[in-house]
């Protein structure tokens, strides 16, 4: 097993990155988006294309950089510490680990156009109030040489601005998964705007057809695809919250340093200072979970479900440690639009959710344990 601590290659891809969004994507950039209402920054997307991030999972041959999933959780950590918003895991890391599955021409194509950041995709999964992709109840009904898409897709992130959709649907002895164009006849998206400020959508689908040439993978065989996506849309999402917890600790110990009362800086406090170390001690134990997650998608794919449920399951819980703290040792402040740590647990509430929230993921752990 490799050791968990970030590589000589991952520390300088962080500190590269960190470079990079301090000055394209800081916090500030985020509000005014949000109060734009704005759900997506297609130059910022663009930059991050140029910089090779789009193609992190996406093979040289197809003009990617192939970094693979340990370099994806280190950049999108390093997003989540200043909330950045883009397409990152829906399309470069999600819908180019479904391509790679299949490696046929088409697939192919289809990566170097994420890796050029000509096309964003949106997974459109889920159809109730939690993940639960197995549960899948939309119909593909055959019709001759293809098939009819008709149901009703919930929460699908970037959904509202996604070129082309990854769709879930029931065949007649399975699951397929679809590679569809969003703006096919028959599709409906109905735009919301979630707590976080980004982008959602619930889409209808009224008879699309989708011919064997959108059937991504095998008829019946979706999850052969599909849940190596998931799980490493899960792995780099709990390391996105990993960045968010960071990004909040750092906001919190700067205020306790600053906030005067009675005269003395409240950081001085011992019951704030105790408060403020536990923090930072599950900080330190969820981003060893993250490490290990991002090894085993790279190194034993086929052995990682658990390490990767584990590090969601981590991520969601301190996430929620820290801004809860960060609101409670800000004191009023932290409870006002005005100021930034509002948006750390608006986000922190949203990626608990996506993906499978902790109860979902401590089930996944459990059964895997043999309880």
């Amino acid at each position: 097993m490799s050791k968990l601590v970030l590589t000589e290659e991952e520390t300088m891809l962080a500190d590269m990155a960190r470079g990079f969004l301090d000055g394209a994507a800081p916090v500030e950039a985020f509000r005014k988006l949000r109060d734009a209402g704005e759900t997506h920054d297609a130059k910022l997307w663009k930059e991050m294309a140029d910089m090779g991030w789009a193609g992190v999972l996406v093979p040289e041959g197809a003009g990617g950089s192939d970094m693979g999933f340990s370099a994806a959780n280190v950049i999108a950590r390093e997003m989540g510490k200043t909330l950045v918003v883009s397409p990152f895991l829906s399309t470069a890391v999600m819908a180019a680990t479904a391509l790679r599955q299949v490696g046929d021409a088409r697939a192919t194509a289809a990566l170097a156009q994420i890796a050029s950041g000509d096309v964003t995709y949106a997974l459109a999964v889920d159809e109730g109030i939690k993940h639960d992709p197995e549960a899948t109840t939309m119909e593909a009904r055959a019709d001759g040489n293809g098939f009819r898409l008709t149901g009703q897709k919930t929460f699908v992130v970037d959904g509202a601005m996604a070129d082309r959709l990854l769709v879930l649907a029931k065949t007649a002895d399975g699951l397929t998964l679809f590679d569809i164009p969003a703006d096919r006849a028959g599709i409906t998206r109905e735009k919301s705007n979630m707590i976080d400020a980004r982008d959602a959508a619930k889409i209808d689908f009224d008879a699309v057809e989708a011919t064997g040439e959108d059937v991504l993978g095998q008829v019946d065989d979706a999850m052969a695809v599909l849940r190596p996506a998931l799980q490493a849309g899960q792995a780099a999402l709990a390391a996105e919250m990993t960045g968010l917890t960071a990004g909040a600790l750092d906001m919190t110990v700067g205020y306790l340093k600053e906030r005067k009362q009675f005269g003395i800086e409240i950081g001085r406090f011992q019951a704030l200072q105790h408060r403020a170390a536990h923090l930072w001690c599950e900080t330190e134990v969820t981003a060893s979970a993250i490490l290990n997650a991002g090894r085993l998608l790279d190194e034993d794919p086929e052995n990682a479900a658990l390490a990767v449920s584990l590090a969601k399951a981590k991520a969601t819980s301190t996430a929620t440690l820290a801004v809860q703290e960060g609101v409670q040792m800000h004191g009023g402040i932290g409870m006002t639009d005005a100021y930034d740590m509002g948006f750390y647990m608006k986000r922190a509430r949203v990626s608990a959710e996506w993906l499978g929230d902790y109860g979902y993921h401590a089930e996944k752990i459990a059964v895997a344990r043999g309880f």
